[in-house]
């Protein structure tokens, strides 16, 4: 048997365990729902799990800062619940007397939950409460190397449903785990939610099935002369290095107006940034990026400053935790226009707004179309008019981009794992994807008497034009 026999074999019994759970689960009571997401997150943020978890996907994965994988995880799943407690999954969801119109949310049966290596301590759990929260099961595919890590969290998952009396094959994790097998599953599974690189994303939308993706990440911080310069750099460093820049959140790009260039500069510098000197530029850029293909060397992913440094032969000084390199151009000429995953950010100047707005279409078209820019002003107008202009689908005003983006305790955006980059970056939604897209409605329509307008009403005057 080939292997890719092995895995529709495989993938298929673990579908079908994963459906006869669901059935059973689909009789589920709006609160018996309720009590069991509160109690999954529960088992995923005690205290100790929640180091234990972090530590092992550092362990095995060799990326990212334990301490602040223990925040993103207490973060993460704290927000989903707090997202979804009280909020209506079960039955009559919607209800319109005067239109004649009610809504009812139903389950919409497997989910294939395809996990990024990157973020893999809360992903599994974040997934999961979206499934459980919607009735569906759920069957997740981690990276190989954050394998270890997904069995420790399903384990725990699957330890609540036993005791609360609901089936364990609620939630599987996909072991052994393989292309072969990840694709079988977006094949064979009523629903997709994939993270990860743009070619796992491509592959969810080709599978046939229904899918939400994510699109590239490459965001573009712009900073003008109204800004309080401390504050920006302080809010830059400590997005760019959570976790070692592992979110596709962290700021990759920051234009600054040219009056205040050299000053944020100092104040990046005194937060924590190293400024590569012109001679190390090309040093930095061979260490990063494979001279003909172009493609980001995985040993610079999610590293510290210092590992970065040494791997290209430069003396990175104390205290230092992240680096900056003067940029002008945009494409692949320019490689650090793109993303990096890594505390790697280049620094533009811009004289106009208007070259601001412009320049960060460009960036992002080039990477990252469609996903996320921010903006450290006092200036309302210019938020208006980067708003309108640039095509992403979500812009952070005077926040750490990679704390803001997919949720955070001090703004309003729906806690997620997975961001979603509209049309521009290949995605069906440019929304925060959360257990509200999981579910599928129903929608039950009664006569009224009759809303139609007259010909007057809906064209006006146009109807006396020649």
């Amino acid at each position: 048997m080939s292997a890719n026999e092995n895995a529709v074999s495989m993938v298929g019994a673990l579908v079908e365990r994963s459906k006869r759970a669901q059935k059973i689960f689909e009789s589920a009571s709006q609160e018996q729902v309720d009590e069991l997401t509160a109690r999954v997150a529960w088992a995923g943020v005690k205290p100790e799990f929640a180091k234990q978890l972090a530590e092992t996907l550092v362990a095995e994965s060799g990326l990212g800062f334990a301490p602040h994988k223990i925040m993103k995880i207490m973060t993460k799943i704290k927000g989903s619940l707090r997202d979804m407690k009280g909020k209506k999954s079960v039955g009559v969801v919607f209800e319109d007397k005067e239109a004649g119109i009610i809504k009812l949310a139903k389950p919409v049966g497997v989910i294939g939950g395809i996990l990024p290596v990157t973020n893999g301590e809360a992903t599994p759990f974040v997934k999961v409460l979206f499934a459980l929260k919607t009735r569906n099961s759920i069957i997740l595919a981690p990276h190989p190397k954050a394998l270890k890590t997904c069995n420790m969290a399903v384990n725990a998952i699957r330890a609540v449903l036993k005791k609360q009396g609901w089936p364990e094959d609620l939630v599987i994790g996909m072991d052994p785990v393989s292309i072969d097998s990840s694709m079988e599953l977006m094949k064979q599974c009523d629903l997709v939610i994939a993270t990860g690189g743009a070619g796992l994303v491509k592959a969810a939308y080709a599978s046939g099935t229904p899918s939400y993706g994510v699109g590239a990440g490459n965001s573009v911080c712009v900073v003008d002369e109204t800004a309080d310069l401390k504050d920006v750099a302080d809010k830059i460093m400590r997005s760019k290095t959570f976790d070692y820049a592992t979110s596709c959140s962290t700021e990759n790009e920051v234009i600054i107006q040219e009056g205040v260039y050299d000053k944020l500069i100092k104040e990046l510098e005194a937060a924590g940034g190293y400024l590569v000197k012109p001679e190390e530029k090309g040093k930095l850029q061979a260490a990063m990026w494979d001279a003909k293909t172009h493609a980001l060397n995985r040993g610079v992913v999610a590293q510290s400053a210092a590992a970065i440094a040494k791997l290209a032969g430069i003396n990175l000084p104390e205290g230092k935790s992240f680096l900056m390199v003067p940029e002008t151009g945009v494409g692949d000429e320019f490689p650090f226009s793109r993303e990096k995953l890594s505390v790697t950010m280049a620094v533009y100047k811009w004289k106009t707004f208007k070259d601001a707005i412009e320049l960060v279409n460009k960036i992002t078209t080039n990477c990252g179309a469609g996903h996320s820019c921010g903006i450290h002003t006092t200036n309302e107008l210019r938020i208006k008019e980067l708003a309108l202009k640039v095509k992403v689908s979500r812009i952070m005003i005077r926040q750490p981009q990679c704390l803001g983006n997919s949720g955070a305790w001090t703004n309003g955006m729906p806690m997620t794992m997975t961001l979603g980059c509209g049309t521009w970056g290949g995605n069906i939604s440019s929304s925060n994807i959360t257990w509200e897209h999981m579910l599928n409605y129903t929608w039950v329509s009664y006569p009224i008497p009759s809303t139609q307008p007259t010909d007057e009403e809906l064209f006006g005057t146009i109807m006396n034009e020649n």
